[in-house]
């Protein structure tokens, strides 16, 4: 279903079977001469059917429709394919373009997973599960780069991209100052926090994310329209809370690290996380890779600032304080 939660500005909840974050936010801007999609939900039937619903409902005209995608990630992107016409653009960033163009990304960051203490398993079954493969858009895109503060507008709202690193190396947002309105994709969730993970040698996602949210508390924003769950509006305080949450995080790992050496996998097994199992080995597969993810990126950033040490040994990367 199509709700309209500001004139022009439809919101379609895409549901995620069988997915702890359970929906993604889609929102439609209309316009008279261009409409725009910002994120469009996983490439599965469930996903379709109530894309397409929503976007009947509306009686939006797919010939005159751009789509904004916030980021790489199969729930924000898989039907970007599905809905864009031979006159749509798709939009998203050059980081996040290349990051999907990359040939080997998958292979790569299992073998990275492996390297962090991830149990042994087939590689290409692996793969095959990841819903993040499983998911994504089928066949090539055609991507129009945005960069940090280009414009698009639609209908009365005029809209300033804003690249915000940390979930994706080039997660994007939308911003419309007259309005006062943050479209966040995952940059920021208000009732969840957005996973933070590192699967390479390169980068400290976590210190981008921290330095993003700090450029986003400094804009003036009555409504935040997140990717999950509900809207946001005091984005200020969130951003506390966000920040907060991460620094507790990165004291966690310090104390489990006081037990001794060990790789990544073994710190996320001893973290605090908010799930229904009664323990860290009952986790889903895929849980404990994102679990995994973020553990690595925490250790990243308490080694980016010499809180944390890491080598390799046997075939393993392992921390210590």
């Amino acid at each position: 279903m199509a709700v309209e939660v500001l004139p022009g500005i439809f919101h379609i909840e895409v549901p995620l079977p069988k997915n702890p974050l359970r929906s993604v936010n889609s929102y439609v801007l209309v316009g008279d001469e261009r409409n725009l999609i910002v994120d469009t939900g996983m490439n599965r039937e469930e996903c379709r059917e109530v894309l397409d619903k929503g976007l009947a409902e509306i009686g939006l005209d797919l010939s005159r429709t751009d789509i904004f995608l916030t980021h790489y990630h199969a729930d924000h992107m898989g039907l970007a394919p599905h809905v864009a016409t031979k006159t749509s653009k798709i939009f998203m960033s050059r980081e996040d373009s290349a990051v999907i163009s990359e040939k080997g990304y998958w292979r790569e960051m299992l073998d990275y997973a492996l390297l962090n203490g991830f149990p042994s398993v087939d590689p290409q079954e692996a793969i095959r599960k990841h819903p993040g493969y499983r998911y994504g858009p089928l066949g090539e895109m055609d991507i129009t780069h945005i960069e940090d503060g280009d414009r698009l507008e639609v209908g009365e709202y005029k809209l300033k991209c804003v690249i915000t690193p940390g979930h994706t190396v080039g997660h994007s947002c939308l911003y419309e100052p007259k309005r006062k309105i943050l479209f966040s994709g995952d940059h920021i969730l208000g009732d969840i926090t957005p996973n933070i993970s590192l699967w390479s040698e390169k980068g400290d996602p976590l210190g981008d994310y921290l330095e993003s949210l700090d450029r986003v508390a400094g804009m003036d924003i009555n409504l935040t329209l997140p990717g999950h769950r509900t809207r946001i509006r005091n984005v200020g305080k969130r951003i506390k809370e966000l920040k907060a949450h991460h620094k507790e995080r990165a004291r966690e790992i310090e104390v489990i690290l006081e037990e001794g050496e060990m790789n990544a996998f073994t710190v996320a097994s001893g973290m605090t996380w908010d799930m229904t199992y009664d323990s860290f080995d009952d986790f889903p597969i895929m849980q404990k890779w994102f679990a995994l993810g973020e553990a690595i990126a925490h250790l990243r950033y308490l080694e980016t600032g010499n809180r944390v040490f890491s080598k390799l040994v046997s075939g393993q990367i392992i921390y210590r304080l």
